[in-house]
């Protein structure tokens, strides 16, 4: 299927993961099936969040093979802020002046669930990942978990400083978008959750403009109904995109395309091969 933005033509293999760790020890044994089976679901670009050093060659040798279809970003996750933490961060520095083209910093951010004995050390980190993203102009992938708070309080401390990025995972209330959205230029990365039953999440969506919306798996994580049980992986996005058409009331055409040209535009994407019809 072909749908127009302007005077550009574009198929139904355009779709965009933006938020997926297809080089998780999850996929190791049949990484390039799920490539190949996400590529004829239609989903042909995949943004790959970083985590630390102990992930970051693989996520590397998993985009060198399809560097036409995987997009890496570089940061420190938040639940990889442990006693070496200045260490790891030292590396993201080395690698964002290394001269590759990166697409975000990310996945960066807070993270009080898992544990809260790293506080200060989190804030700072994502305080100096903020303004590597100021410097470098990458937009950046923002991890929040019962952090909301301390997460807008270092925000404020960069506003005005032309930020952009996702909140991934987003599963806030319309309040907590509105908030978000005085810091800077930020969408909301949607994914599995979306599809839960008990999900209060269709309510916020159903006012958060289509405009502001990207679509994500969290791949291997979150993954959506009627998959749930299963590992999660990119060929699932339209399921994801389904339900958005769904709540926002639009048709699956113009939801894919809404939801690809604001990745597009986020991440800076370059266009793929098999994007325009011969």
């Amino acid at each position: 299927m072909i749908i127009f933005a302007g005077e550009i033509e574009y198929k139904m293999s355009c779709l965009i993961d933006t938020h997926t760790h297809l080089y998780d020890e999850a996929f190791s044994a049949d990484f390039d099936e799920t490539v190949s089976r996400s590529i004829a679901a239609g989903v042909s670009r995949f943004v790959f969040p970083d985590i630390d050093s102990s992930s970051r060659e693989a996520m590397l040798d998993c985009a060198a093979k399809y560097p036409d279809n995987i997009f890496c970003g570089i940061g420190l996750h938040p639940t990889s802020i442990k006693e070496d933490w200045q260490e790891e961060l030292g590396m993201v520095e080395t690698y964002l002046a290394g001269g590759k083209p990166w697409y975000a910093i990310g996945e960066i951010g807070m993270d009080l669930y898992w544990s809260k004995e790293f506080v200060k050390e989190q804030r700072e980190a994502f305080d100096t990942q903020l303004s590597w993203a100021e410097r470098y102009g990458l937009p950046v992938i923002i991890h929040s978990r019962e952090a909301t708070a301390e997460i807008f309080d270092i925000l404020e401390a960069h506003k005005g400083k032309s930020l952009r990025g996702v909140f991934h995972a987003f599963g806030g209330s319309i309040e907590t978008f509105r908030k978000m959205d005085r810091y800077g230029d930020f969408y909301v990365g949607i994914g599995g959750t979306l599809t839960y039953k008990n999900s209060k999440l269709p309510v916020t969506l159903a006012e958060i403009d289509i405009s502001r919306i990207v679509a994500e798996t969290d791949s291997p994580y979150l993954t959506p109904v009627p998959h749930r049980g299963e590992r999660n992986e990119s060929s699932f996005i339209p399921i994801i995109i389904e339900k958005i058409a769904i709540i926002k009331g639009l048709d699956f055409e113009n939801t894919a395309l809404a939801t690809t040209l604001n990745a597009e535009e986020l991440f800076r994407l370059p266009f793929v091969a098999d994007m325009t019809e011969e």
